[in-house]
């Protein structure tokens, strides 16, 4: 026969045993109405309170997803961005037309960088001293949301999972203390690019995509290289609306003075990651052609084909160009 265990009457509230906290399910609902609901800080994707994770493969703009999210909230909240990849100068080319002209943005969005002439304590390694000088930051701005770009500056063997666990326990650690909300980019490995991203993609993906909240990751097409899709990988507030068969798609454009990710329909990932033969793609040639001369948009026509509108001018330059030398002959 099992052994019953038995259960106390009642418990106290505030009673914590070790490692754990005990209290009565009503407690906990009771406790929990009395907090906001959280709410998106960049659609289903991440909401305030999550540590997320994004990431990608070199090269797919996960800093300028990032950015772009960053601007977005600082319209209403400070926002602090740890840019650890980019220096002063990449980052003004980024935001500007050839340096002039610039973006300007809300004094909310606060933009941090390393200091190659900071003192590291000798008790202290470079992780710690990094957190340590970001706890700084939070404390003397403020902020509760915080974008860290990227994850190798934290730890230097984040592809170990046993090396990925303190950094994310220190993150929770820093996200439960001061009420945060945090979007950490990191790098993928060297992945099949015919294949769909999964967790197991994310370096140290087990430890990291297990302490973190919500995750998602961003892919490219098969098709067309300035066309991206992200893809909903881990969520805890939502169901998974953006999977594999609902993933959001974009292009990445810069229109003036802004580089970003334009949005342009939803798609399935399959349809982005099959390799497309020579006699397909001409057929696409052929009908982004057809709907120019019907007079769709280059905007309307990228949509329709989920292409960018760098593809679309490519098909089309290729048409007048076909169209002169048989005026010339």
């Amino acid at each position: 026969m099992d052994t019953l265990v038995k259960i106390p009457e009642a418990i106290d509230p505030t009673q914590t045993i070790d490692f754990l906290i005990a209290k009565p399910a009503n407690q906990w609902i009771e406790e929990a109405k009395q907090r906001p609901i959280p709410g998106m800080l960049y659609k289903e994707l991440w909401h305030e309170g999550e540590l997320c994770i994004l990431f990608a493969s070199s090269g797919l703009g996960k800093s300028v997803m990032a950015v772009q999210i960053g601007n977005d909230i600082s319209k209403d909240q400070t926002v602090l961005y740890f840019d650890f990849e980019l220096s002063d100068k990449q980052f003004e080319h980024r935001y500007s037309e050839e340096f002039k002209n610039h973006f300007v943005w809300d004094e909310k969005f606060i933009r941090i960088e390393l200091n190659p002439d900071a003192d590291k304590p000798e008790k202290q390694t470079v992780e710690e001293f990094l957190i340590n000088s970001i706890e700084r930051c939070i404390n003397e701005t403020g902020a509760k949301i915080l974008i860290i770009d990227n994850l190798t500056y934290l730890r230097s063997d984040t592809e170990r999972a046993k090396d990925a666990l303190p950094l994310m326990k220190k993150l929770k650690e820093l996200k439960k203390k001061y009420d945060l909300s945090i979007l950490v980019l990191a790098h993928t490995p060297k992945r099949d690019s015919s294949k769909p991203i999964t967790k197991n993609d994310l370096s140290g993906s087990i430890m990291l995509i297990n302490f973190c909240d919500s995750a998602f990751a961003i892919g490219v097409s098969a098709l067309d290289s300035n066309v991206r899709y992200i893809k909903q990988i881990k969520e805890r507030f939502t169901e998974n609306i953006y999977g594999e068969d609902n993933v959001m798609v974009f292009q990445i454009e810069k229109p003036e003075n802004f580089l970003q990710f334009t949005f342009l329909d939803y798609g399935k990932e399959k349809d982005y990651l099959r390799n497309v033969s020579e006699s397909e793609k001409q057929v696409i040639k052929e009908m982004v052609q057809q709907r120019h001369r019907e007079g769709k948009s280059y905007r309307e026509i990228a949509r329709e084909f989920n292409i960018s509108l760098c593809k679309v001018q490519r098909f089309l330059k290729i048409e007048d160009e076909n169209l002169n030398s048989n005026v010339i002959q």
